[in-house]
């Protein structure tokens, strides 16, 4: 597809009379409607952070009708309107049976997107994305389109401030108190944590895949880090967006030729030296699939090589929260993201030679940009890091058969000694059920608990929601009283949770996998020296035996369904229900994994090794 264009044919006079009728309230030329469209898109959803994206797509869609046209230097292109996407507010619906909807909004997305640039045909592409997972799925359908495409954040929120004490606060400031008696404080944190606009301004999911999808090449470094309602989105990136949209165009670089193998591994790098969120272990093997890979953990980077990386070769180099004390306001203060990846291009941890959407290679872009040095209070550098090992690490075991439990060290605030927990299984079956003793009997959590989530997985939920409600309780609840209490789910997190908090535990209980065998009161056992997640109880074939026959049977009684699934009351919710796979896999609606892959593409090594600390 990629040296194919699409053209409309002059030859039905009815086409010809809409496509006339749109040149025409767009005030563009009529002569050039049977040329390659370009045009903008968003996303939109109920929520502060698509607030502004509207005014970004307007921006960037005026200037691009004024730069088409016939004349020289102008884009000889058909001008479509401006589109967008729809998506829930995972701020809004933490702890609700609509927070479902969560993951599901990036397929949603997806589909919507796919039918935007596959019906118009688009040759040209710009899309302002906002929230976490409306820009995976932009992307994903983007890469499946391979038409020349630009992405551009609409930029965080910037902090609140508490007025009682001056700190910089947000929106987990407002779900760490969720659990006090004290209504007047919640409701004055709640009013003051998010003014403005924008999207979750810590290292959360939503710059954890801003600064990834900037990475891998599909957005320039340097509108990442500015905030939402910075002026240059409408004054400055616009004409900057257009020229090298245009730039894309004309030598046919296409987002296959931006997003590959060696781009991901660099993204994936950078998402372990923020402290990034672990929902970016269900995009990135998305984002792959998209881009032509089968199998993220065979095609891009093992299981292995991920936790080599993270223990002993990539550190945390920014104080930002949740673990931290800064935003990306902040960063965007000490030279924005860019002043990052200069640093890890001159450790040798990042492939340079990528090519990315400024039509630069990776190591180019950043010699155009000239970053400052690392400041060492909001950003460090590798050699001086803020902590010694990588935020992220993947978990097997016998609790987690599909590798693909992860847990995002960078937030773990204690429990671990010698690098070993050791608790006692607390077993819930859904997350509702786990909110509701958090909320009526708190007390009743004891140190060294770890409570188990299951039933919230792709298939369980379905449609695995974060359990911000739930970690932000749990986390208030052992700073006050001095505790350690864990959670493991086959649900998901927030990119602003903390704590000892493991989740995609994989196969999920609905599927019959090992999470949903732990009884109350089972030891279990993390390793991060073995990089495992383990029930001792289950090591015994007996007693292993026995737990599954007596889940079958509830299945078998139930009709093929274990009794505490989620309920399905909608199509969305029944397809994803049907068709969903494997967090391992992205946990996207793609139920002929192995038959349908978006033009599958050899996976080429380049040779290039992150550091000479590299061996495994």
């Amino acid at each position: 597809m990629k040296n194919s264009k699409i053209v409309l044919i002059d030859r039905n006079p009815g086409r010809n009379s809409q496509t006339y009728g749109i040149a025409r309230e767009l005030n563009t030329d009529v002569d050039l409607i049977h040329e390659p469209s370009v045009g903008v898109l968003g996303n939109k959803g109920d929520s502060q952070c698509y607030v502004g994206v509207s005014e970004k797509v307007l921006a960037i869609h005026e200037q691009l009708r004024s730069r088409v046209g016939k004349e020289d230097k102008k884009l000889k292109m058909r001008l479509v309107q401006p589109e967008f996407t729809i998506a829930t507010s995972d701020g809004i619906r933490n702890g609700t049976k609509e927070m479902r909807y969560s993951l599901i909004g990036r397929e949603v997305t997806n589909e919507s997107v796919c039918e935007h640039l596959s019906a118009s045909g688009l040759e040209g592409t710009i899309a302002v994305v906002a929230c976490d997972k409306p820009p995976v799925g932009t992307l994903a359908a983007i890469l499946e389109h391979n038409r020349p495409a630009i992405i551009m954040s609409d930029g965080s929120i910037r902090p609140g401030i508490d007025s009682a004490t001056g700190e910089a606060i947000d929106i987990i400031s407002s779900y760490q108190i969720a659990g006090s008696s004290d209504e007047k404080l919640k409701k004055r944190i709640a009013l003051e944590a998010c003014p403005g606009h924008g999207s979750c301004g810590g290292m959360f999911t939503y710059n954890t895949m801003q600064t990834f999808i900037a990475v891998v090449g599909m957005q320039p470094l340097h509108m990442v880090s500015p905030a939402s309602q910075d002026e240059r989105r409408t004054n400055k990136y616009p004409d900057e967006l257009i020229d090298y949209l245009s730039k894309l165009i004309e030598n046919n670089i296409t987002p296959r030729d931006i997003v590959t193998r060696d781009s991901i591994r660099n993204g994936i790098i950078v998402a372990m030296a923020v402290g990034g969120s672990t929902n970016i272990m269900l995009h990135a093997p998305e984002l792959a699939r998209a881009a032509g890979y089968d199998d993220f953990y065979k095609d891009i980077m093992s299981h292995e090589e991920f936790n080599h990386l993270s223990q002993n070769v990539v550190p945390v180099v920014v104080n930002a929260r949740p673990f931290g004390k800064y935003s990306m306001v902040d960063i965007d203060k000490m030279g924005g993201v860019q002043v990052i990846i200069k640093d890890m291009l001159d450790a040798g941890l990042l492939n340079g030679n990528t090519i990315t959407c400024t039509s630069e290679t990776l190591s180019q872009q950043i010699d155009r940009l000239k970053p400052n040095k690392p400041d060492g209070d909001v950003i460090y550098s590798i050699g001086s890091p803020f902590k010694p090992t990588g935020g992220l690490r993947l978990l097997g075991g016998n609790l987690s058969p599909e590798n693909s439990a992860i847990l995002k060290l960078a937030g773990v605030e204690g429990g671990l000694e010698n690098n070993i927990f050791h608790g006692k299984a607390r077993t819930f079956d859904g997350e509702q059920s786990l909110l509701d003793t958090l909320e009526t009997n708190p007390d009743s959590f004891e140190d060294r608990d770890m409570i188990v989530v299951r039933y919230e997985g792709p298939v369980g939920g379905p449609g695995m929601p974060e359990m911000l409600d739930s970690t932000s309780r749990i986390t208030a609840l052992c700073r006050e009283k001095g505790i350690v209490v864990a959670l493991m789910t086959d649900g998901r997190f927030s990119g602003g949770s903390v704590g000892l908090v493991i989740g995609h535990v994989g196969p999920e209980a609905a599927l019959g996998g090992p999470i949903g065998l732990i009884n109350d009161g089972d030891n279990i056992i993390v390793d991060l020296n073995k990089n495992t997640l383990t029930c001792s109880e289950l090591e015994d074939d007996v007693i292993l035996a026995e737990r599954m026959k007596s889940w079958q049977k509830e299945v078998d009684q139930n009709g093929g369904n274990h009794p505490s699934v989620g309920e399905i009351d909608t199509r969305l919710l029944n397809n994803m229900r049907c068709n969903a796979v494997s967090a391992v896999y992205g946990a996207g609606m793609h139920p002929n994994r192995n038959l349908w892959v978006s033009s599958p593409r050899s996976v080429e090594h380049s040779g290039f090794e992150p550091s000479n600390k590299y061996k495994i």
